[in-house]
């Protein structure tokens, strides 16, 4: 989200634009660039629709009390968004970080690792051969691929006009409450829109492994992700059907990346293992360090509920912003002079 009118740090400011960073969340950008105190006027007067819509709904504010409790740590903020992801959420923090920048993120990201592909990427790929629902049997990094019952569906879009062939995807999946706090589960639901790459813009974009790329909005941040299809079988030869993926990308978080294994069943047969192990060890990646993610689903009532409660005071959510735990201690940690020598 962003509040406050947050004016650059000096040693933002001295940053050269060439000297980019490689920064794992907010947390490690904080610790080099002091932050400086927040304005909690530019959330009310820039993004107040954004703001009374957030902070009218429990789910939201749960939402933002979670990202505060995360210091800017980066996988905690991602089972942040998994458990309490909201629409009113992501406007707000679009609003609040990317377009008004209330709160001063890093800008001086080195992306350039989401550019460097793999020694070996399927040629000539196929997209149609991606359309229908597949189950993610099988991930590689605990904070993006291993989330519990995650289904992928594909259709080719309608917007499929041009030289580039498009892919509309749908992803679910389910992120446990934990025994000792009830037990249960909350469902997730995203779309994202794919591109395929063809040769002449995988050369105009540096990276010609790519298979294909998306961006867009993921959590009110902005995003930018690029897809690469390791290893895949159409079901002949013996060989189940499956596509091993793998991504990278960034946010104004940081960069992330993962690897994962679609399949037709919620287990990867068998009879596709050696396949699969094979196409990620041409990659340069080790199949035996990848999880089996849990598609067992279990019959329950989702906990979703973003219709609960009745909201918040203006005191209450200001505390939620600007307090111990709030959500500027997320895009901000150390604003209040933690890592000042």
């Amino acid at each position: 989200g962003a509040f406050g009118v947050l004016p650059t740090s000096p040693a933002l400011a001295e940053t050269a634009a060439t000297e980019a960073a490689k920064y794992d969340g907010f947390a490690n950008y904080a610790k080099e660039n002091q932050m400086e105190k927040s304005d909690v006027n530019c959330f009310v007067k820039q993004c107040g629709e954004q703001t009374k819509a957030l902070f009218s709904n429990p789910r939201g504010i749960k939402g933002v009390s979670c990202l505060g409790r995360c210091k800017g740590e980066q996988s905690c903020a991602m089972q942040c968004f998994a458990e309490f992801s909201s629409e009113s959420l992501n406007d707000w923090l679009y609003c609040t970080i990317e377009e008004n920048e209330c709160v001063k993120a890093p800008k001086n990201i080195d992306n350039s690792a989401e550019d460097v592909g793999y020694p070996y990427v399927v040629k000539n790929f196929d997209p149609a051969s991606l359309v229908g629902t597949w189950y993610k049997t099988d991930g590689l990094d605990p904070n993006y691929d291993l989330f519990d019952c995650q289904t992928n569906t594909f259709e080719m879009s309608p917007s499929s006009g041009g030289p580039n062939k498009e892919l509309d995807m749908g992803i679910f999946f389910r992120l446990p409450r934990p025994e000792e706090s009830g037990g249960g589960f909350w469902n997730n639901e995203l779309t994202e829109h794919m591109i395929v790459d063809t040769p002449s813009t995988t050369e105009s974009s540096g990276n010609p492994g790519r298979t294909m790329h998306t961006s867009g909005k993921m959590n009110g941040l902005q995003f930018s992700e690029n897809w690469y299809i390791l290893g895949e079988s159409d079901g002949s030869n013996g060989i189940p059907p499956f596509k091993l993926v793998a991504f990278k990308g960034h946010t104004l978080q940081g960069n992330y990346e993962g690897s994962f294994v679609y399949a037709k069943e919620p287990i990867l047969p068998d009879a596709a293992r050696p396949a699969v192990a094979e196409a990620a060890k041409r990659a340069g990646l080790d199949f035996s360090q990848y999880t089996r993610i849990d598609n067992t689903c279990p019959a329950g009532e989702p906990l979703n509920d973003s219709q609960a409660g009745t909201g918040t005071s203006t005191t209450d959510w200001i505390n939620l912003v600007v307090g111990e735990g709030g959500v500027i201690d997320w895009i901000s940690p150390g604003w209040r002079g933690e890592y000042k020598n």
